[in-house]
């Protein structure tokens, strides 16, 4: 049994793009759905058994109707070849409001063969074409949800009570799938969630510490013969017994990724004389690159501009449909030298350029260069008498009453 796990696909991500004269659509919207079709080809080619997802579709919980067709376009095209499909809801797919339905839920609604969403914590079994898999899905925890139970139950519960709670009850629903398992068939935990150590890109704007997390020992089970995980952009594996695995987002959403590689994995179970060999393997894409060039000047730069343009030169390989970050650090009298038309058109080979600069602003200190807080009050009147110019007896007159000041302050 052959199966893909890929996740947090945020179509509508539209940072660093541009309208693209042929669709009209957003340039990064392409980018997200040229990495998804690269998944649907290889997953037709290869003749997977199931495509699963661990969440997050679209980047707004109101998705635009374009996006929504896209992404039916290509669940279509998988489910029209027999390929079962897997839609875990993750926090991007959940609606504002309890009521309203999530971005996926359409699927569920319509009774689109092939093509499972689970919008509920629970084990799902899932008919392919090399046999059943079972499924524990658990998705993104519905906040009001457990509010709810806990007003009925006459808790009022703080911020902290609740995440405790949202914990305490993902970690039971996981106990209860596993103990239901049936350990003859192949069985995959589904999940979208922060599990507790697990890495995230720079760039997120995660606020760790307020969203619920679960304990690695919670979700690394036994009855599970893989853990297929989405929620966190960055690809890691944080069990090898049983696989717990983070595929990452199929493609580069901003710099906090720059380094990152991004696709989907492959997993394989197949039964031999009654045991399950369960492999996996990533499958890197090749998406939008990102790039960040940095380059400090130091207050004797004759020619910032040519050090620039020298520095664009040696990776113009790289910068090439590149998205990139050029990023400057210079006194404040090297800022006026830097001429910027001359950067920008070395840069236009790039899908997009930005630059900044840092500006380290010359403080002046009216004692001079020497930093005044560590002359002692007579060094520091003699440097004021120096810059005044003052000479002779005056200066010999302030400096011998300034002594006897210092003096009478200091018996005091």
């Amino acid at each position: 049994m052959k199966i893909i796990h890929f996740a947090d696909l945020h179509l509508g991500v539209e940072v660093y793009g541009k309208p693209d004269p042929t669709t009209g659509l957003d340039t990064r919207l392409l980018d997200f759905l040229a990495a998804f079709d690269k998944l649907v080809d290889y997953a037709i080619c290869q003749k997977v058994d199931l495509v699963l997802f661990c969440g997050d579709a679209f980047k707004s919980r109101d998705p635009s109707q374009t996006q929504q067709r896209e992404f039916a376009r290509r669940i279509r095209k998988l489910a029209d070849v027999g390929i079962p499909v897997f839609l875990l809801i993750g926090n991007h797919d959940l609606p504002a409001a309890s009521g309203r339905a999530t971005s996926t839920e359409i699927y569920d609604t319509l009774r689109i063969p092939k093509v499972t969403v689970a919008s509920q914590p629970k084990i799902y079994t899932i008919e392919t074409s090399s046999g059943p898999v079972q499924i524990a899905a658990l998705p993104w925890p519905r906040k009001s949800s457990f509010e709810g139970k806990a007003q009925a139950e006459g808790q009022n519960l703080s911020s902290d009570e609740l995440k405790s709670k949202i914990e305490a009850g993902m970690s039971a629903k996981i106990k209860q799938m596993a103990d239901s398992i049936n350990p003859r068939l192949p069985s995959i935990l589904a999940a979208h969630i922060w599990v507790d150590g697990a890495a995230t890109a720079s760039e997120r704007k995660f606020i760790l510490g307020l969203e619920p997390t679960v304990m690695l020992s919670n979700i690394a089970l036994p009855a599970f013969d893989y853990v297929a995980l989405g929620h966190l952009h960055k690809r890691q594996e944080l069990s090898g017994t049983p696989p717990v695995v983070y595929s990452g987002s199929l493609e580069r959403l901003d710099f906090g990724e720059e380094r990152d590689d991004k696709g989907f994995y492959v997993i394989e179970i197949d039964i031999r004389d009654g045991r399950k060999i369960v492999e996996h393997r990533f499958n890197k894409l090749e998406g939008r690159r990102f790039l960040t060039l940095e380059k400090a000047f130091d207050e004797g730069e004759l020619n910032p501009t040519a050090s620039v343009l020298a520095l664009i030169a040696d990776r113009h390989e790289d910068i090439t449909n590149t998205i990139v970050h050029l990023k400057l650090k210079m006194p404040e009298s090297i800022a006026p030298l830097l001429r910027d038309a001359e950067i920008k058109n070395v840069l236009k080979d790039a899908y997009y350029f930005a630059i900044s600069r840092e500006v380290e602003r010359q403080t002046r200190s009216r004692l001079g260069a020497e930093n005044s807080e560590s002359l002692s009050p007579l060094q520091a009147l003699e440097k004021y008498l120096d810059m005044k110019n003052v000479v002779g007896s005056r200066r010999k007159e302030l400096l011998a009453r300034a002594e006897e000041l210092l003096a009478e302050t200091a018996s005091k």
